[in-house]
């Protein structure tokens, strides 16, 4: 086993290595169990107590089925009794909740690194330490977990207590095994981003301190940077530096960096080449590497992922799949072979990145999915299909003719009440109106419903017939139908710096199978932000270029135009695509030359705004048309939209679709594809909740700038937002500001040119 650790993992205090060896229990099938001390120990590791088990350190008890989920399992496992023996134990779907395949045995590890088993041990020096002379609504703080320290029950920030509960806290280092071999890669970098961690909770002790919200001389849960080096004197240790004469050094000189070539692939078939004719050995290690041999003639050569580099055969030539950080060419070195020198290529020097390795593929599943209709609630508009809105006011029992019976209550205007028979529920639907203002309540025994009715009859009848016609023409066109793939299109999907989802993929199938037709293809792409439909339409609208046509793509923002153009232009680079965007940040005269290059075949794909539905915007030959989020252009640009219909090809993308969308995608009109399944390594998005603290807002903020990261700053009034910069601006002096808010036309004095200001600032944002 290989772990690769930062200064920051290593620093940090943990759970004595031994607490946790006798903290460990194990169980299989046909053991004896003793049921409430089963649960009270694993509450006394850490685990919660919860009605149903989501989430790794929870568990549940339900009759004769416990389900516990060990922070170091990628499954949660279900346990069976029979009695008091374990039937059976089987992992399950947390997300399902279905039971998969069964298992013989199940360790159950702590979940926490602060056992709460130990809290009533530590509860009296706690209280005596931190319970005096503190503000009184940290002494209410302190007081509740005070109380959960002395009950033995797990609690947020229970490690917080950390220093209290053992007095020799282990480390990282203490877990490893005494002949473990410790590689200290550039140990002076290693001591420079320790201290500056240790400056940071120096830093941050002393403003609690001060604050009063910490005791003196509290504790820190990390080890030193002479701590750590004291404990790795007697263990065996490989240092990587950069002092000159080391070995380090001497093997650097051997490296030499593999040009990069940015996904064109002819001059890396070139390269590999001449390396070749040179007496040169190539070995190519890439997630694409099936593909890429097979574009290149030489499957042959391929190999499935490796144990050791022994395995690898000893020809000039060799695929390997798998993941690199970097490649190098190899000279000076003895290579045990006829070779005169070793040159690795990896997908950095190939595409320009390399596809990060999934950590957990077991676990990919699609998410729950999400029902369009929720129950009702009490207080919740309704709809009557014969009397009309109304608010649902819960459930009541009435007597009639002798009989009781449950009724759904429903208040309508002037405090008249409707009660409506259980089996007749489905006359009654939850109110989806525009907007947040509440809608008027109908009134009983009066006409207005029904003319309402009546009116919104013609103008669906309006609708329906229009859409008719419109299908019925695309129906009887002739659509171009495009060619299978090229091997083009093979090297651009090859190019993909990530793993594409079962969705995903499907969703590709789909739309090619259509593209693919006589007939124009209509099809909704439906899925979450950051699901992957972007790559749909990018493959489609290549295959719409190799097939000699011309692609719009059409988006409601200037900011999401600059993002689909950069991401266009960056994929489609190494390929003869001619990629332009047409928006405001084009000026006149660019936009006057990109209108001729339309009509003159000159550019490919064209990414805009509304612009695109202008009259002035002709092309020579448009193939495929795709909107991004249809439901935000207004009933101008629909309209539009319906008369290129019937021409073109038309792949629409959406995260929430409006109804009448929907509801012709899923009654057959439109076709479907739906992206469910989250990208690989995506993360659950994590809300806290608190009052202002500048101090935990400075320390947010460095956290997320320190890993590369952006910051959302959400202020709920333009009147003192300003206010708010300049406090934020003397807190976070290490950050650049930018405002942007709905009302920007004040200072500039100009809608245009206030919409022109908080699109700019948008872009420097996400640029």
């Amino acid at each position: 086993m290989i772990i690769v650790a930062s200064a920051r993992a290593l620093m940090q205090r943990t759970l004595p290595l031994r607490q946790f060896r006798v903290s460990v229990c194990e169980f299989h099938v046909g053991q004896a169990l003793d049921l409430d001390r089963t649960l009270g120990r694993w509450s006394g590791l850490g685990y919660e107590p919860v009605s149903v088990v989501e989430s790794p350190g929870q568990f549940s008890h339900r009759g004769g089925i416990l389900d516990i989920f060990p922070p170091a399992d990628p499954l949660p496992v279900r346990v069976e009794l029979f009695g008091n023996r374990i039937e059976s134990l089987r992992c399950f779907d947390p997300a399902t909740q279905r039971s998969q395949e069964r298992v013989e045995s199940v360790t159950v590890t702590p979940a926490r690194e602060a056992l709460p088993r130990h809290g009533p041990r530590v509860a009296d020096r706690v209280a005596a330490q931190l319970l005096c002379d503190q503000p009184a609504d940290v002494c209410a703080e302190l007081e509740e977990h005070h109380q959960g320290l002395v009950s033995a029950t797990p609690f947020p920030g229970i490690e917080f207590y950390l220093p209290y509960f053992y007095t020799s806290p282990a480390t990282l280092l203490d877990y490893l095994p005494p002949e473990a071999l410790v590689v200290v890669d550039d140990p002076q970098e290693l001591a420079d981003i320790w201290a500056g961690l240790e400056e940071d909770a120096v830093d941050l002790r002393a403003a609690a301190e001060e604050a009063g919200t910490l005791p003196s001389e509290y504790p820190l849960p990390y080890v030193t940077w002479d701590e750590w080096a004291e404990r790795m004197i007697d263990r065996p240790a490989l240092t990587l530096g950069h002092g000159e004469g080391d070995t380090t050094s001497r093997l650097a000189d051997c490296f030499i960096p593999g040009p990069r070539f940015g996904g064109q692939l002819k001059p890396v078939l070139e390269h590999i080449r001449t390396a070749q004719a040179g007496g040169g050995r190539v070995i190519v290690a890439s997630q694409q590497a099936r593909r890429l041999a097979e574009l290149w003639g030489s499957e042959q050569d391929y190999v499935s992922p490796l144990d050791e580099l022994r395995q690898l055969p000893q020809s000039p030539l060799t695929f390997v799949q798998g993941s690199l950080a970097e490649g190098w060419i190899l000279r000076g070195a003895d290579l045990g072979q006829a070779f005169a020198y070793l040159h690795l290529l990896t997908d950095a020097e190939i595409f320009g990145w390399r596809r990060p390795e999934p950590r957990r593929p077991a676990r990919r599943r699609k998410v729950a999915p999400e029902s369009f209709f929720s129950d009702l609630t009490p207080g919740d508009f309704v709809v009557h299909v014969e009397y009309g809105i109304g608010i649902f006011r819960g459930l009541v029992t009435r007597a009639m003719e002798g009989v009781e019976r449950e009724y759904l209550q429903v208040e309508y205007g002037g405090s008249d009440r409707l009660y409506v028979p259980i089996h007749q529920a489905d006359r009654l639907s939850r109110y989806i109106g525009a907007g947040d203002r509440p809608p008027r309540l109908n009134r009983l025994g009066t006409t207005t419903w029904q003319m309402l009715k009546k009116r919104a009859k013609k103008a669906a009848e309006d609708v329906a017939r229009e859409l008719l016609q419109l299908y019925t023409a695309r129906e009887l066109v002739a659509g171009h139908a495009f060619d299978p793939d090229t091997p083009w299109q093979a090297e651009l999907e090859a190019a993909f710096p990530y793993f594409e989802t079962e969705d995903q993929l499907s969703a590709i199938v789909d739309v090619k199978a259509d593209m693919e037709k006589p007939k124009p293809m209509d099809r909704l792409i439906c899925g979450d932000v950051g699901y992957g439909k972007t790559e749909v339409a990018l493959r489609a609208a290549f295959k719409a270029v190799m097939g000699g046509k011309q692609v719009a793509v059409l988006v409601p923002t200037t900011v999401l135009a600059q993002q689909h153009y950069a991401t266009f232009r960056r994929r489609l680079a190494p390929f003869p695509v001619e990629v332009e965007m047409l928006s405001r940040f084009r000026s006149r005269a660019e936009q006057r030359k990109i209108l001729e290059k339309l009509l003159a075949s000159q550019v490919d794909i064209v990414i805009g705004t509304h612009r695109l539905l202008q009259k002035d915007v002709a092309f020579a030959d448009l193939g495929l048309l795709i909107v991004d989020e249809e439901q935000r252009f207004g009933v101008t640009h629909k309209e539009r939209l319906k008369q290129m219909r019937t021409e073109v090809d038309v792949l629409t993308m959406t995260a929430t679709p409006i109804p009448r969308t929907l509801y012709m995608a899923l009654t057959g009109v439109r076709d479907i594809s739906t992206i469910e399944t989250p990208p690989e390594e995506r993360l659950p998005v994590t809300t806290y909740m608190g009052e202002y603290d500048a101090q935990l807002v400075r320390r947010a903020i460095l956290r997320e700038l320190e890993r590369g990261g952006q910051v959302f700053y959400v202020h709920n009034r333009v009147q003192t937002i300003e206010t708010i910069r300049r406090r934020l601006e003397r807190l976070v002096p290490e950050a650049v500001f930018a405002v942007a808010h709905g009302q920007m036309r004040e200072a500039d004095r100009s809608a245009e040119r206030s919409r022109r200001s908080l699109e700019r600032a948008m872009l420097s944002f996400v640029a």
